[in-house]
């Protein structure tokens, strides 16, 4: 798989559920389809919430990432 270059960062680190996928949806609106948003969390939950979140709002789950406790999370907005 090629480097994704995403068009904004959202930092989340430090929050736990439901805070991130509520920043992340909330983030989201304000960008127009297309955009890559790549997440950064610490909240293990992440790894299910976002992506179910992705599923059920339509958008693209692209990558899912670990650097040491970091999580990263990739998502093209697609609605």
């Amino acid at each position: 798989m090629s480097e994704i270059k995403p068009d904004v960062t959202l930092d989340v680190r430090g929050f736990f559920c439901p805070v991130p996928v509520v920043k992340l949806a909330e983030a989201i609106e304000k960008y127009p389809t297309g955009t890559t948003l790549e997440i950064l969390a610490t909240d293990p939950g992440t790894l299910a919430d976002i992506p179910a979140w992705a599923r059920t709002t339509g958008n693209e789950m692209l990558k899912t990432e670990r650097e040491g406790n970091v999580i990263k999370l990739y998502i093209k907005k697609t609605k």
